[in-house]
């Protein structure tokens, strides 16, 4: 998996906001997208942006050890294994386990791309985020 690459791509698609907001689902996020679960996360306070990055290495590190344990039986590009990084980064892994045309054509030998492509496209999160998930799912399509 490249960490750059997806580093770069979260960062891109999640922008990234100094204070807690809502994001489309209305749920109360802060920098570059982390879900404000935790008690300490306070309204109308600016964050560091040090602090806020520090937050987005940990939540990757936990959507790339979700992608390890996913994707273990599955004989698939780097690249796909990214993209899958970043549905989890965005929706959790529970989320992305509900993907199930999708992980079925992934583990066809070979992967069929193509119709893991179709299936990203065929959910409501590519309603709820479509120029996140027509990008992402166009870049399934193109893996090798």
């Amino acid at each position: 998996m490249n960490y750059d690459k997806l580093l770069e791509s979260v960062k891109k698609h999640e922008g990234f906001r100094d204070t807690v907001y809502l994001d489309t689902l209305n749920k109360r996020t802060v920098g570059y997208g982390h879900l404000c679960v935790e008690d300490h996360w306070e309204d109308g306070k600016k964050y560091d942006k040090e602090y806020l990055e520090d937050i987005l290495e940990k939540d990757l590190q936990s959507a790339i050890d979700q992608t390890h344990d996913m994707c273990a039986h599955l004989k698939i590009s780097d690249d796909a294994k990214t993209i899958i990084c970043e549905m989890i980064f965005q929706l959790g892994g529970t989320g992305v386990s509900k993907f199930r045309k999708m992980w079925a054509a992934l583990q066809e030998d070979p992967p069929n791309y193509f119709e893991a492509h179709v299936q990203m496209l065929d959910s409501r999160w590519a309603k709820q985020t479509p120029n996140r998930a027509s990008e992402m799912a166009e870049q399934m399509q193109n893996c090798k």
